[in-house]
C-alpha cells in the first residue's frame, strides 16, 4: 500500500483571522509529483504555509510526513521542518559564503556535528542535482540556473520525504526551467520524494504534466485540468 505523506481532512485555513481555504480534503502518497495552481491570493501561500508549520490549524485534521499539525506548537515545528525541504523562486542563498559553507550551515542549523557525515552528505546532495565540482564556488558566480540547483541540494539535505516548491521556474529563463523540472521530476521518481510545486507557469505544466491542485473560490480543487484555470 503506498504511504500517506499529506492528508487533509476537512481543513479550514485561516490567515489573520480571515478564513482563506474551506473544507480541504487532500491525500498525496509518497514519490508522487502534485502542482498547486490558483490565481494570486486565492490561498496558494496559505495552504504552503500550514504545510509547514507556518500557520497554525485549528479546524480539521492534517498528517504531514507522519506530524499530527493540530497538535504543532513552536517546539515541534522544527522537527517538522527537518522532515520537509523547501525550494524558493528568490533562492535565498547566503551570498558571503561558498555553496559548500550554505549546506554545512543549513546541517549544523538542523543539527548535524560531525565533520566528516556533513562533507559527505553535502558531496551527495551536490552530485544528485549535477554540481558535483562547484562546492567551492560563490553563489554570485553562478548562473541562475545553478542557483537554483543549489536551493534545491539544500532542500534534499537531511533526506526529506516531502519538498514544497515555491514557484521554483519562477525567475528562469525556459531552457533552465526545463532544467529544473527535469531535475524535480527525478528527485520524485528515483528517491521517492513527494513534491508539490506552486507555479503560474502553464508552459511548464503542459511540458511536464502531473496531478493539479487548484485554490478557487475559497476552495482546493483536485486533479484540476489546464482548460478549467
Amino acid at each position: 500500500m503506498a504511504e500517506t505523506i499529506v492528508e487533509l481532512k476537512n481543513v479550514n485555513i485561516y490567515q489573520s483571522g480571515n478564513l482563506i481555504l474551506q473544507d480541504v480534503n487532500i491525500d498525496i502518497n509518497k514519490g508522487e509529483f502534485v502542482y498547486l495552481v490558483g490565481k494570486t491570493g486565492t490561498g496558494k501561500s496559505s495552504l504552503l504555509k500550514t504545510l509547514y508549520g507556518d500557520i497554525p490549524l485549528t479546524e480539521g485534521s492534517a498528517q504531514v510526513v507522519g506530524f499530527d499539525l493540530k497538535e504543532m506548537d513552536w517546539k515541534k515545528v522544527p522537527y517538522l521542518r527537518r522532515n520537509l525541504g523547501v525550494v524558493f523562486q528568490d533562492f535565498q542563498l547566503l551570498t558571503d559564503r561558498t555553496v559548500n559553507d550554505n549546506l554545512k550551515f543549513v546541517l549544523r542549523a538542523t543539527g548535524w556535528k560531525d565533520g566528516k557525515l556533513m562533507d559527505e552528505k553535502i558531496a551527495d546532495v551536490l552530485d544528485k542535482v549535477g554540481l558535483k565540482s562547484k562546492g567551492f564556488k560563490m553563489p554570485f558566480e553562478m548562473s541562475g540556473g545553478e542557483q537554483q540547483r543549489v536551493d534545491v541540494a539544500r532542500a534534499l539535505l537531511n533526506s526529506p520525504k516531502l519538498i514544497l516548491a515555491d514557484e521554483p521556474t519562477g525567475n528562469l529563463d525556459p531552457e533552465t526551467s526545463d532544467e529544473i523540472m527535469q531535475l524535480l521530476f527525478h528527485i520524485s521518481r528515483d528517491f521517492g520524494t513527494t513534491i508539490i510545486m506552486a507555479t503560474h507557469d502553464y508552459i511548464v505544466i503542459n511540458k511536464f504534466p502531473a496531478r493539479m491542485l487548484k485554490t478557487e473560490k475559497g476552495k482546493v480543487i483536485d486533479n484540476a485540468t489546464i482548460a478549467t484555470i
